[in-house]
């Protein structure tokens, strides 16, 4: 099923300065694939994925940049789960 809710351009230069920074962590790096994986493809997020991006969302742990770009991926979630 394609996904009308698409990465916006500025949200994935932001995933592709996260994929590129070797300083990035496992999940900011993980989010960012899934990021750009849904530009201008229509693809949703996947179940797995879904469970990363929410529990970032909820933890205090994790920096503004990496709740942003879970925040993008979890709002292109499949709607029907």
């Amino acid at each position: 099923m394609a996904n009308s809710k698409q990465t916006s351009k500025s949200k994935a230069s932001d995933a592709a300065k996260v994929l590129s920074d070797p300083k990035s962590s496992k999940i900011q790096k993980e989010l960012a694939g899934s990021a750009l994986a849904q530009y201008k493809t229509g693809k949703a997020t996947g179940k797995e994925m879904e469970q990363k991006a929410s529990k970032v969302l909820t933890s205090p742990k994790y920096s503004e940049e990496t709740k942003s770009l879970a925040g993008s991926v979890l709002s292109q979630s499949d709607k029907n789960r």
